[in-house]
């Protein structure tokens, strides 16, 4: 089964909580603090896999969760990091943030991996704490929470050479004379499909990899006949072997067939109408094809095109077909504006924004506030103060009071709620 589509949830491990701790010993009066480190949580880590084809796993298996770090030991001995989780997908995977659609990474070759989610910092220790003035800190720090999100997977084929044309022109009769593949191949309309990958060799040191993309037909662009599903796999081709079948056999005129292919690739992206494109006038074998072949020949080259006749049928071409087509890879040069933009622009991690609260006056989001407070034990008073003077430091107070927070409004982050009060 072929499935080039999925979503998945990943959750990467929380960090071990840092441990409280003070040296006890004989003879040793006193002893200072010795809490150690916890230690960091797992990360989930998407790994490209040459062996791995197709995304169908993901059908059985949606969510990847990491487990937590181990907590920090006393005699400042740091808890043990979690194993991350590694998730195999196939080569030409493509990573989205399932919630905006932001391209996250292009997972294109052989051992390429993309940090999913990353795991919580381990929490720091009281050995960690301890300063000229406070010698026996009774704080330490909580775990970090790992991050979570969904995801969503995208398989793009990673082909040299992609076959496209309507349905039934002879694409898949054509990659199953020139290459080993064996796509099933009938006298009826959508015959494959799924994408079929073949290796054309032209000898033992030169190869290359071409497509049969099933066929399309016309508003594939809008996603009509599955189209979205196909035309995403031609996206990374280095050339387009346009099949038409100069016969017409069904009744459709080749020229009316090239023109409205070559409208769908561009409406579906303006780049695959610049892609290098060799238009093969296949079923050369019919007479109707011999009558039509000149005037078919003389449009697609007034459109700047080269044309080649073929048949699938009795093979008649294809030699020469799979040459020209090595030589057009050869001479391929990519476009630099067609290079992936891969990210997100990361806000920074100590602003933060005040919102009405649902169940509270107000809620204050932000990376750095947020983290502060489940890394915080609200139980230990030196903690408490330590938080204090990290919220007066990134000015949560003085902004809040600017938004109109009042004396005993109640103020929620994350799962912890405050009741706000001037001058504490």
């Amino acid at each position: 089964m072929f499935i080039d589509r999925a979503r998945i949830y990943v959750e990467a491990g929380k960090g071990g909580d840092g441990s409280s701790s003070f040296r006890r010993e004989k003879f040793v009066e006193r002893g200072g603090p010795d809490g150690g480190n916890g230690g960091k949580g797992g990360d989930v880590i998407l790994l490209a896999d040459e062996n791995i084809n197709t995304l169908v796993d993901f059908r059985y298996q949606r969510k990847f969760v990491a487990k937590r770090g181990n907590g920090g030991g006393a005699k400042n001995c740091s808890g043990a990091k979690a194993e991350d989780v590694i998730v195999k997908v196939p080569l030409g995977t493509l990573v989205k943030d399932d919630a905006t659609g932001a391209v996250l990474a292009d997972l294109t070759e052989n051992g390429q991996t993309y940090k999913a989610a990353k795991g919580g910092r381990g929490g720091k220790g009281n050995a960690c704490y301890a300063t000229a003035t406070n010698r026996a800190p009774t704080f330490a720090e909580k775990g970090e929470p790992g991050t979570a999100t969904w995801l969503k997977l995208e398989m793009k084929l990673l082909a040299d050479v992609g076959l496209v044309g309507y349905p039934s022109v002879g694409k898949s009769s054509i990659i199953s004379q020139v290459s080993a593949a064996r796509p099933e191949v009938a006298a009826y309309h959508f015959t494959t499909l799924t994408p079929i990958l073949g290796v054309v060799r032209i000898d033992t040191e030169n190869s290359y990899v071409m497509a049969d993309i099933p066929g399309l037909i016309e508003g594939a662009h809008t996603g009509v006949g599955l189209g979205h599903d196909f035309l995403r796999h031609i996206e990374r081709t280095k050339i387009i072997l346009h099949v038409l079948d100069v016969a017409g056999v069904d009744g459709r005129d080749p020229i009316d067939d090239f023109e409205k292919i070559n409208y769908e690739l561009s409406q579906y992206s303006e780049k695959l109408s610049k892609r290098k494109q060799l238009v093969v006038a296949n079923k050369m074998d019919v007479p109707e094809g011999q009558k039509n072949f000149e005037r078919v020949k003389e449009y697609v080259e007034a459109k700047g095109y080269e044309i080649m006749p073929v048949s699938a049928a009795t093979g008649e071409g294809l030699k020469e077909l799979v040459y020209k087509a090595a030589q057009m890879i050869k001479e391929y040069v990519p476009d630099p504006a067609e290079d992936l933009v891969v990210g997100i622009e990361e806000a920074d991690p100590d602003s933060y924004e005040i919102v009405p609260g649902n169940d509270t006056d107000y809620e204050v989001r932000g990376k750095n506030i947020e983290r502060l407070v489940a890394m915080t034990n609200f139980d230990n008073d030196e903690a408490i103060y330590r938080f204090q003077l990290i919220w007066r430091k990134l000015g949560i107070d003085a902004a809040l009071k600017e938004a109109g927070c009042e004396e005993g409004n109640t103020v929620r982050i994350l799962d912890m709620v405050f009741e706000y009060k001037e001058n504490y």
